[in-house]
């Protein structure tokens, strides 16, 4: 699982022309699930999302909380997150999870994201989505479930519920 982090002032998703989403202050996720990618994946990335401290506290250092600042999420799926571009100039995205896998997982990620107390907009799966934000900062971090130590942590007392 691949999850972009991108830290927004705000954020947008339109499909056939009509907003489908849209939140302020949080986090933009551009999602990627894999096939091998499993529910306790998800979760630990999830985890992961959760205390990510990449906010600004009173002296200009990341150091607070999507909680602690009242954020939202919107998440969007992304299976480009998986291109493979070793070879020729057309990318390979035998990488991606299969739609069925990978819908699942992602509709999962997000009730995940909902269960720690966040407002969770989303985009709709493999339907063509235009996308808008503001980056803050810009702040981007990319996180990798294969790199990921540890197993899932589930105290909750930073989240919002």
């Amino acid at each position: 699982m691949k999850v972009v982090i991108q830290r927004v002032s705000e954020a947008s998703v339109t499909i056939d022309g009509e907003v489908h989403g849209a939140i302020g202050k949080g986090f933009l996720l551009l999602t990627g699930i894999e096939d091998s990618d499993t529910e306790e994946v998800v979760q630990k990335v999830a985890d992961k999302v959760a205390r990510m401290r990449i906010f600004d506290d009173e002296n200009g250092k990341m150091n607070l909380s999507l909680a602690q600042v009242g954020g939202a999420i919107l998440s969007i799926s992304q299976f480009t997150l998986f291109a493979d571009c070793a070879k020729g100039n057309r990318p390979s995205f035998d990488k991606a999870g299969k739609p069925e896998h990978a819908k699942k997982l992602y509709l999962h990620f997000n009730e995940v994201l909902r269960s720690y107390g966040y407002q969770v907009e989303e985009g709709i799966f493999a339907a063509d989505m235009k996308v808008r934000l503001l980056n803050d900062g810009p702040i981007t971090i990319v996180l990798d479930s294969h790199e990921l130590k540890g197993g899932c942590a589930h105290g909750k007392d930073h989240l919002r519920k």
